[in-house]
C-alpha cells in the first residue's frame, strides 16, 4: 500500500521521476504512488518542488510536508500533517 495514516499524519510512499515537462500525478508504480517533477534531481531543486506540489495538493502549508526517506533517491517516503484530503484523490485527479 502506497500510503497509511500515523495519527494526524499521512505517510505517501513515492517513486519521484524528476527532469519532466511537467509536474503530475502519474499513477502507481508497484507499491508507490508516481510522481513527474518538472524540477531537475540538482541542489534539492526536485525535493523542494515536490514538496511544495504535496503541499498544494492536500491543502497544507509546505512546513506541514516533510521527507522522512529518500533525499538522493527516487524512492521517497513523505509525511503530511493535518490534512482532510484522503490520499485515494490524488489518483481521481491528473492535475
Amino acid at each position: 500500500m502506497w500510503h497509511r495514516k500515523e495519527g494526524d499524519n499521512l505517510i505517501l510512499t513515492l517513486h519521484v521521476q524528476p527532469g519532466s515537462k511537467k509536474t503530475e500525478i502519474a499513477g502507481l508504480h508497484g507499491d508507490a504512488l508516481k510522481i513527474r517533477l518538472a524540477a531537475p534531481p540538482v541542489e534539492g531543486r526536485a525535493n523542494s518542488k515536490l514538496l511544495a506540489y504535496l503541499a498544494e495538493k492536500f491543502e497544507v502549508p509546505v512546513r506541514s510536508v516533510t521527507l522522512k526517506q529518500g533525499e538522493t533517491s527516487r524512492r521517497k517516503v513523505v509525511s503530511i500533517y493535518g490534512s482532510g484530503i484522503s490520499a485515494e484523490s490524488l489518483l481521481d485527479t491528473n492535475t
